[in-house]
């Protein structure tokens, strides 16, 4: 359950000090003292090799990528691009795919 500041409406996160729980804005910096926050982090997320797309300023390594032979390039019309797929809107929307033409290099990209 998400909490939310009494003040500015900012989202209320939980902080341990001196064995207590306290709720502390994360926009305002009010604080509150709660006796039922009680959050637990563990483990980390893990991608293999295969699915990490690696950017090296604005060019994406090409080779790690997979082909396709289902679009057709705006430009010169070839049928077979690199892509890749990033969120790049809210969560709730779906993510955007991005091409790379494999013989004149355009980019596009397409939303789902």
């Amino acid at each position: 359950m998400v909490k939310f500041c009494p003040r500015c409406g900012g989202v209320m996160r939980p902080v341990r000090e001196g064995g207590k729980s306290i709720l502390v804005c994360s926009r305002c910096g009010y604080r509150e003292e709660s006796s039922s926050v009680s959050l637990r982090f563990s483990g980390r997320l893990e991608h293999s090799e295969k699915e990490k797309t690696i950017v090296i300023g604005n060019e994406v390594e090409l080779s790690r990528l997979p082909i396709t032979k289902e679009v057709t390039c705006r430009r010169c019309g070839n049928h077979e691009a690199y892509y890749w797929v990033i969120q790049t809107r809210a969560a709730d929307e779906p993510p955007t795919r991005f091409y790379k033409c494999t013989k004149c290099g355009y980019v596009w990209r397409e939303y789902e």
